[in-house]
């Protein structure tokens, strides 16, 4: 009994195998669908959205409180880098929503500046060239930085933080090509063209008590005619806990943009470091009245590692066709030339 038993069983697992066998395996029970392209990334989209925000209505953002708004403005070309971030993560996420958002950051940047990457046109024979730079007055080498400078081949120099025994190395040294000066306080112009009516510009903000000449106004006689040429340094800024400390940039450009409005002759270049980008709304008494750079980005703050142009050529009556960056001296501000199409 025992022996008929085992055979039954065997026979019965073996009928089961061949059973099992024959039938198609059963599939485990799929998941429900999962998120589509569409609905992916919604993160990222609403980011983007923001980022278009920041980019088209950045003078919303209010300054009162740690000058915010000028902090964004000095930096606002940078979120094109997060536009490019928020793109790499679109595309590795594959969401159709978030690369249909960053059409808008991407369309507000290219306008806002595009227009500085395009090739300037060539220029004319009668354009000036001009040079600005903040020598910083721990600068090891003045005779080679303004070697440098010349080298260039501008009509105009423009130079701050002039300090002895700097400044007469300076001045012999661009000497040869350059005859014509104008220096007041620290701040100096070179030219190859006769200067006159030099004179110190009023441009100290209430707050300052000590001894402080930062900027001048000459009259550069030109092939073209005359041209008031302005030179000037703004305050300094500070990035703190507390937000962008600027009161007396701020004032200083207040003063700055006076003058330029009340002076009488038509054509006028402003040459500085003005300590502020040209977005920033805090220069708006000067951008209001001057055109500035519509080629070039000519980052010149820090040397080392620039992220922001604060050293700025403007003009009105003339156009400042392109601006770029040279190469460092032994300061930690970079110069810039200009080409500036006089009207």
């Amino acid at each position: 009994m025992v022996e008929r038993a085992g055979r039954g069983s065997a026979s019965a697992v073996k009928a089961a195998v061949r059973r099992r066998v024959g039938r198609p395996a059963r599939t485990r029970r799929a998941d429900g669908p999962g998120p589509s392209a569409w609905t992916r990334g919604r993160a990222l989209a609403v980011a983007a959205v923001l980022t278009a925000v920041l980019l088209v209505f950045h003078r919303a953002v209010p300054n009162r409180v740690g000058g915010l708004g000028s902090l964004l403005e000095s930096f606002l070309p940078w979120l094109g880098l997060v536009v490019v971030l928020l793109l790499v993560l679109a595309l590795l996420c594959r969401s159709a929503l978030a690369l249909v958002a960053l059409l808008l950051p991407v369309a507000a940047w290219t306008y806002l500046f595009g227009g500085l990457l395009l090739p300037a046109s060539a220029g004319g024979t009668d354009d000036l060239v001009v040079v600005q730079h903040n020598v910083s007055d721990e600068n090891g080498d003045p005779a080679g930085t303004a070697r440098a400078l010349a080298g260039a081949g501008p009509d105009l120099i423009a130079l701050e933080e002039l300090v002895p025994p700097a400044l007469g190395v300076y001045e012999r040294t661009l000497a040869p090509d350059y005859p014509y000066r104008a220096v007041r306080g620290t701040v100096g112009l070179w030219s190859r063209y006769p200067l006159t009516d030099a004179r110190p510009l009023d441009i100290k903000p209430r707050g300052i008590t000590e001894e402080w000449n930062r900027g001048l106004r000459a009259v550069a006689h030109t092939p073209r005619g005359e041209i008031a040429v302005y030179v000037a340094h703004l305050p300094s800024v500070r990035v703190r806990a507390s937000g962008l400390a600027s009161s007396w940039r701020d004032e200083s450009a207040g003063l700055l943009g006076e003058a330029v409005a009340a002076e009488e002759l038509n054509r006028v270049i402003l040459l500085g470091d003005l300590n502020g980008t040209v977005d920033d709304r805090a220069l708006e008494p000067l951008t209001e009245r001057l055109n500035v750079a519509e080629r070039g980005v000519a980052l010149s703050y820090p040397a080392a590692f620039p992220l922001a142009r604060i050293d700025q050529v403007m003009a009105r009556s003339a156009t400042v066709a392109r601006i770029r960056a040279l190469s460092a001296t032994g300061s930690d501000h970079l110069p810039v030339v200009a080409r500036v199409t006089v009207d």
